[in-house]
């Protein structure tokens, strides 16, 4: 049978109709939006404001305007983090989980360089954030809570908008990481009382090389570098048009038909997960089983290393991924095995079993017969691999 691609968190396969949206971009239409005294600049120019409002649709913002167009998740979460604490006077305090993306891990670490401080908050054993944490690590100098909607490691959700109304009663901003739940769950950033939130169009059919950034018309940012007026200053230099289209049209799409799939991807991911662990009490599944991604799988077992899982569901024609696709090549100190996920290790997955973590994320083209695959080959798998381990247990194997 052809692969079936279980790496959808780190980029899914575009909707034909994003791709056939961008063409024309890539061809006829090929203007640049500020030039927009000539036909060929005006289409660009058009087409950059259909986009905005489409993202604004998608996620409950009342103006357009809000909507800061950037190249990817990393980027609007640097532009976010950077320009609100920039912009802040005397208050120099973050705000972060021990599970965040290293997007929003990393800012607030080279922050620390210039006099700024944060406070890295602890999860529970299902990677959920307490808002009474946050409540209680908030200070008088506390500028900003920076949070992930959905944790792209462990599928988790936190109560973002518990979260949110906390920060609003504080008075402290509050940015919102929604690159791994745009277009999977619902979005609304009132609701959410964001002052700033981040998407990005690969995760949700859409194509590499656009992404977004809301900011709430009271949030002041400073931009961090210098140049035109492109996206009011914020994120000057000539923006990506066959991309913005891409994420524009794959907005739609997700506006009008995620109800529809979500619940198509939940029934697929329960019998999954369901399947994984019927016949091992050693294969341990991560994450909120309840406040999780729709599309999310993530396991580990044990006796068996990561890299050997996949290396095995790849020959059986499964692609799936160990960690997230941007700590997957960072090495330790030895330069030989990979880095415990600071992720898996917060929710409590022993330290040297870390890398053996196994992710498999769902998309909107994943039907019941691949899962069934999956499920077929996984026993396969798990049996050969324990029985190389002389540590394995085999009263452990469920009948």
């Amino acid at each position: 049978m052809n692969p079936i691609y279980l790496d959808n968190i780190a980029g899914t396969k575009p909707d034909t109709r994003v791709v056939e949206a961008v063409m024309p971009y890539l061809t006829d239409k090929y203007g640049n939006p500020a030039a927009h005294f000539y036909p060929l600049g005006r289409e660009s120019y058009s087409a950059l404001n259909q986009a905005r409002k489409q993202v604004a649709d998608l996620i409950g913002a009342e103006k357009a305007e809000s909507i800061i167009f950037t190249s990817n998740g990393t980027e609007s979460n640097n532009i976010a983090i950077k320009g609100i604490m920039a912009a802040s006077s005397y208050k120099k305090h973050i705000i972060i989980s021990e599970i965040e993306h290293y997007s929003i891990q990393n800012p607030v670490l080279k922050l620390t360089n210039y006099g700024y401080t944060f406070t890295k908050l602890p999860v529970d054993k299902n990677g959920r954030i307490s808002p009474e944490s946050v409540a209680n690590a908030i200070k008088e100098d506390t500028a900003l809570v920076a949070v992930a909607h959905a944790n792209s490691e462990i599928g988790v959700i936190q109560d973002i908008e518990a979260l949110g109304k906390l920060c609003k009663e504080k008075g402290v901003h509050f940015h919102v990481d929604a690159v791994a739940s745009c277009g999977f769950i619902d979005i609304d950033v009132k609701k959410m009382n964001a002052s700033t939130l981040t998407i990005a169009a690969q995760n949700f059919y859409g194509i590499r090389g656009a992404a977004a950034l809301y900011v709430a018309p009271e949030v002041k940012l400073v931009p961090l570098f210098d140049g035109g007026f492109q996206e009011k200053g914020i994120r000057c230099g000539s923006e990506n048009i066959p991309a913005i289209v891409g994420l524009g049209k794959a907005c739609e799409i997700a506006k009008n038909e995620m109800a529809e799939y979500t619940v198509k991807l939940t029934k697929l991911r329960n019998k999954l997960i369901d399947g994984l662990t019927k016949h091992y009490d050693f294969l341990h599944i991560t994450g909120d089983r309840e406040n999780r991604l729709p599309y999310h799988v993530s396991f580990w077992v044990e006796y068996i290393e990561g890299e050997s899982l996949l290396m095995w569901y790849a020959q059986k024609g499964v692609y799936c991924a160990s960690g997230s696709a941007c700590s997957s090549n960072i090495l330790a100190e030895d330069e030989e095995d990979l880095q415990a996920s600071h992720v898996l290790t917060a929710v409590g997955v022993p330290t040297d079993i870390c890398a053996g973590s196994i992710t498999m994320s769902l998309s909107k083209y994943i039907e019941e017969e691949d899962i069934d695959h999956v499920l077929k080959v996984s026993p396969e798998i798990i049996d050969k691999l324990c029985a190389m381990s002389p540590a394995f247990d085999s009263s452990k194997i469920k009948k």
